[in-house]
């Protein structure tokens, strides 16, 4: 009997859809598991990457159920978004059709994997009975004041036509097109207030022991409490109040300049009128087109122009000069800031290159320093002088009595600021959810009614070439009729951030034919939070912080009861592959590489670093070319035996074969032993063993204890596999002794053989099933319970040896009764007292006498 993957795993997946093996149902009865991996993108083809993270999943899933656990592991779509639209304005079709073509192919593909989905939970995200709800929230978030329009400045991708969040630029570039330099541009915007959270999803970064530290670490930093102070500065010769937010008020008095950030929406007006005006607008347009990091960077010059006007530093009374300068972000405190050159070496820097004053207010307690021959800035604590009734005070124990002093005189006050700034939706495309909202010349803005949701994308619109949306040229899509006046109007047609729909698509999967409402209340409150999140470490920032904000929202909304969605997380390592690249050709796939040589142009081929697989590099592997050669199991088996979960994955062929004639050896080990396991029954424990039969015993029960806890505790299916190999290599050594096998022998044999089977079935389950069938049982793997371990069985006998030098008697060891003479003297010079009664002494000769004493002559 040969093993043929193809057919049998066929024929399994068939079995599992036609009796619904893996459709879940809530059961207060039984202790729900909400397993879940982050959905996909319908691209077309599901790549390694999803291969590994999804039968990370499954492996858990199944494990999961066996143990008893009521397990939900849905599957669904993150249909919506750029990559859709642009694939299809590039082949010339509509993103919708583009969208569910590919839909229908990688569920094909993930079917084909035999992971155990609940398909009927399949749900996509571009579907109207999705996004109604998010719409629904939306204007509920409207009304509450957590989504407001605003004028600002925004990262701009041409390629895109599009907004990007701050989130979504990464060194300056688009975060899907690392060629493409984002700019700023001044627009209204949709924004969700995620900072009215900042400080509830902060404090609960203390609360979540299942998230890896990195991703918390991640999140601290991105949502950057601060504590200080708002300092106001009168603008001379006006009414205006510039503010600006400062985490060293200690330091006002030294304040010898005002910086605003190129946005700033008051330098236009300052300017006005001003000789200075054209001079600023041209750098204002220059800095601009800046990548933001660089701007930032501590190697990048310090620049800036004067704006020709003057505010006043409240602590001193002084006029100083306000600049705009480039290293000033106006998405950071309140993109203004008091420049301080002699205690911040930046602002020094841009002192000294303007020749503007300096003024010491923080003098070392151990030195003194002056303007006139200062090098640099002093950036250490000390004792405050030239700061009025301040001097003398150490400076940090003037943070507090100089924002009293502020606050006192109506020209500040102590308080928090967050890094983490209000969340932009607006995207500028086609794809997407519409924004429920309309625009009356009499009424203003005016949310669409509930009854009238969702407002639904239209599909018969044609794709515009260069990326934008035809929604603002559709009459049919954006004139409609106010719903107050009954006037004529103009629907919004920006369209929502596709996070927005990732964002909660966790919660809909508990209740994804619920028509009454965004969720079910009974369902959503047995099956949330989920248990164990499964995606990569790039959405940690992005996806997750928005998710947790979105929870939030709905928790005060009346939807949901808990207030973090995801328990435990774990995010796996990238897929990654050694490149081959042709001096002339660049990289090349395997295809086109011959005997170390460019098939184009025979040039020999340089492999360069493993890295991440991908297109661009041609070091990609498809799935089902290694379906169709190995079968499903065995890529399962290799993308779980060659790395841990949370580490890269460094590709191997090699490895992958490896895994396939494992699977082989398990294969024939069954069809090979049939008849003789298939006499006896497994063993019970009703009868004595000894020798080989009671080691392979304790190994078999060894290796139930070893998998589960790899499984259950670590997610360490590598050793976990490697356990099984073990007993595996066992059975087969015990099968290849001349010890007699009488049917108690082949009762272990059976015992070590189904648990083989059990123990490996979450990873590769089709060969499994079929294996466990060929044993003659008739109920499917993953109903059958999960073994547990004997402890009886893992007790090793042993005997007690009398260790001596020279003949003296030095100590006493147990050691286990199996091992041999060179076991026991391998035992015995290991020991801590021979060792010391030997000392430097050369070891003549090692007596072993009937495995009871050992004499160790030097």
């Amino acid at each position: 009997m040969k093993y043929n993957p193809q057919e049998l795993e066929l024929k399994w997946q068939s079995y599992w859809e036609k009796n619904n093996l893996f459709k879940c149902r809530e059961d207060i009865s039984k202790q729900k598991y909400y397993l879940l991996e982050m959905f996909p993108y319908p691209s077309g083809k599901i790549h390694i990457g999803h291969v590994r993270n999804y039968t990370i999943g499954d492996v858990v899933a199944r494990y999961k159920r066996m143990c008893g656990k009521n397990v939900l592991h849905p599957m669904g779509w993150d249909a919506f978004g750029m990559p859709a639209e642009n694939a299809a304005i590039e082949n010339k079709t509509h993103a919708a059709r583009w969208t569910y073509d590919n839909i229908a192919a990688m569920k094909a593909q993930l079917k084909r994997m035999g992971f155990s989905y609940d398909w009927d939970r399949e749900l996509a995200t571009c579907n109207p009975e999705y996004y109604r709800w998010e719409q629904l929230v939306f204007l509920k978030m409207y009304q509450k004041g957590l989504a407001y329009k605003k004028k600002t400045f925004v990262n701009w991708c041409d390629k895109c036509q599009t907004v990007l969040a701050n989130e979504q630029v990464e060194d300056g570039c688009c975060w899907r097109h690392p060629d493409v330099e984002v700019i700023i541009k001044e627009m209204d915007s949709w924004f969700l207030k995620i900072t009215h959270y900042a400080d509830e999803i902060l404090e609960y970064c203390e609360k979540l022991p299942g998230w890896p530290d990195r991703v918390l670490t991640m999140q601290r930093n991105w949502i950057g409490k601060s504590y200080g102070a708002i300092i106001r500065f009168p603008m001379v010769g006006s009414d205006e109040v510039v503010e600006v937010f400062t985490t060293r008020q200690d330091t006002v008095f030294g304040a010898t300049f005002m910086c605003l950030a190129p946005e700033h929406p008051l330098v236009k007006e300052i300017i006005k009128g001003c000789s200075q005006e054209r001079e600023v607008l041209e750098f204002v347009e220059r800095t601009l087109k800046m990548d933001r990091f660089l701007r930032t960077a501590e190697f990048t010059v310090k620049e800036g122009a004067f704006t020709g006007r003057h505010c006043i530093n409240p602590a001193t009374g002084e006029e100083i000069p306000i600049f705009v300068a480039n290293f000033v972000l106006f998405d950071y405190g309140t993109g203004a800031i008091m420049a301080v050159p002699t205690h911040d070496q930046r602002d020094f820097e841009f002192a000294k290159k303007y020749g503007l004053r300096l003024r010491v207010v923080i003098q070392p307690p151990d030195a003194e320093i002056d303007e006139a021959t200062m090098t640099e800035a002093y950036v250490g604590e000390g004792i405050l002088v030239n700061s009025g009734p301040f001097n003398g005070q150490p400076n940090l124990d003037a943070l507090n009595s100089i924002a009293d002093y502020l606050e006192s005189i109506d020209r500040g006050h102590k308080t928090v600021n967050f890094r983490l700034r209000d969340w932009g939706i607006s995207r500028q495309r086609y794809w997407g959810a519409p924004i429920p909202i309309i625009y009356c010349d009499t009424c203003g803005t005016v949310p669409v009614p509930e009854e009238d949701l969702p407002v639904v994308l239209p599909l018969e619109l044609d794709m515009r070439p260069n990326g934008g949306s035809p929604l603002p040229f559709e009459p049919s899509f954006f004139e409609t009729t106010c719903p107050k006046c009954k006037g004529k109007a103009r629907r919004e047609t920006d369209t929502m951030d596709t996070f927005v729909e990732s964002s909660w698509y966790f919660d809909r999967y508990t209740c994804p034919g619920y028509d009454k409402g965004p969720l079910d209340p009974e369902k959503v409150d047995y099956w949330m939070p989920v248990d164990q999140y499964i995606g990569g470490i790039e959405h940690a920032i992005l996806h997750l912080l928005y998710s947790r904000f979105y929870t939030r929202v709905l928790r005060d909304f009346g939807f949901l009861k808990i207030s973090e969605p995801f328990t435990n997380l774990l995010t796996q390592g990238m897929v990654c592959k050694e490149t081959e690249e042709c001096p002339e050709h660049g990289y090349l796939y395997p295809t086109e590489v011959k005997d170390s040589r460019c098939v184009h142009c025979q040039a020999e081929v340089i492999r360069g670093n493993t890295v991440k697989m991908s297109k661009s590099k041609k070091n990609v592997v498809d799935p089902q070319e290694l379906i169709d050669q190995y079968g499903a199991d065995t890529v399962r088996m290799f993308c779980l035996f060659a790395s841990p979960p949370d580490k890269d994955l460094e590709w191997s062929d090699q490895g992958v074969d490896g895994s396939y004639r494992f699977l082989n050896r398990i294969w024939r080990l069954v069809t090979l032993n049939l008849g003789s396991i298939m006499g006896v029954s497994v063993y019970g424990g009703d009868e004595a063993l000894e020798g080989g039969i009671r080691a392979l015993h304790r190994k078999t029960h060894e290796t139930i204890k070893r998998v589960t806890a790899d499984i259950e505790n670590r997610f360490h299916f590598n050793t976990a596999i490697s356990a099984v190999m073990e007993l595996v290599n066992d059975v087969n050594q015990f099968l290849n002794t001349s010890e007699h096998k009488d049917d108690a022998a082949w009762s272990v044999v059976r015992e070590a053989v189904e648990t083989t089977v059990v123990l490996l079935s979450p990873v590769a389950p089709h060969i499994t099933e079929e294996l466990w069938q060929m044993l003659g049982h008739d109920r499917p793997l993953i109903e059958v319970s999960w073994p547990t371990y004997k402890a009886a069985a893992l007790q090793v006998e042993t005997r007690q040896i009398v260790l001596q030098v020279n003949g003296k008697v030095r100590n006493r060891i147990e050691v286990p009764a199996s091992y041999d003479e060179r076991a026991i003297e391998e035992a015995a010079l290991a020991d801590e007292r021979v060792q010391q009664f030997v000392g430097a002494k050369p070891i003549k000769k090692v007596i072993v006498v009937q495995k009871k004493l050992v004499n160790v002559v030097a």
